[in-house]
C-alpha cells in the first residue's frame, strides 16, 4: 500500500514540475570564455538600457537613445566591453553619458555615469 501511495505522489509531483522551472532568462547570460561579438554586446547593451528605464533607474528619455560607442577596454579582471550612450536631453547634465560594462564573453558587469 505504501508503494502505491508513494508512486501516486511522485506522479502528481511530476505533473507540477514544469511550473517550477524558471523562464528562459536573459539572452545576455553566457558561460565560458568565448569573446562576444560586437553585435551581441550591442544587443545586450540595448536590453540593459531598456531594463534600467523600465525599472525607473533612468528617465524615460533614455529609451530612444542609440548606442554611441562600443569599445573593448582593460578592466580590473581583464578585457571588458564598454558601451556608451549619450542623452543630450537628460535632466541632470552630469548624467548625460551612461556607461554599461560587460565581461569579454558578454555578461553584464555594471552601469554608471562615471565610466569607471
Amino acid at each position: 500500500m505504501k508503494a502505491l501511495i508513494l508512486s501516486a505522489a511522485l506522479i502528481a509531483l511530476q505533473s507540477f514540475s514544469p511550473m517550477a522551472l524558471a523562464d528562459k532568462g536573459s539572452s545576455c547570460h553566457f558561460h565560458g570564455k568565448t569573446p562576444a561579438t560586437e553585435a551581441v554586446v550591442t544587443d545586450c547593451a540595448n536590453q540593459r538600457r531598456d531594463a534600467l528605464v523600465k525599472g525607473a533607474k533612468l528617465e524615460n528619455s533614455w529609451q530612444a537613445v542609440k548606442l554611441g560607442k562600443l569599445e573593448l577596454v582593460d578592466g580590473k579582471k581583464g578585457k571588458e566591453w564598454k558601451a556608451t550612450f549619450t542623452n543630450p536631453s537628460a535632466t541632470d547634465k552630469t548624467k548625460q553619458n551612461l556607461y554599461v560594462f560587460f565581461s569579454h564573453p558578454g555578461n553584464f558587469i555594471a552601469a554608471n555615469f562615471t565610466g569607471q
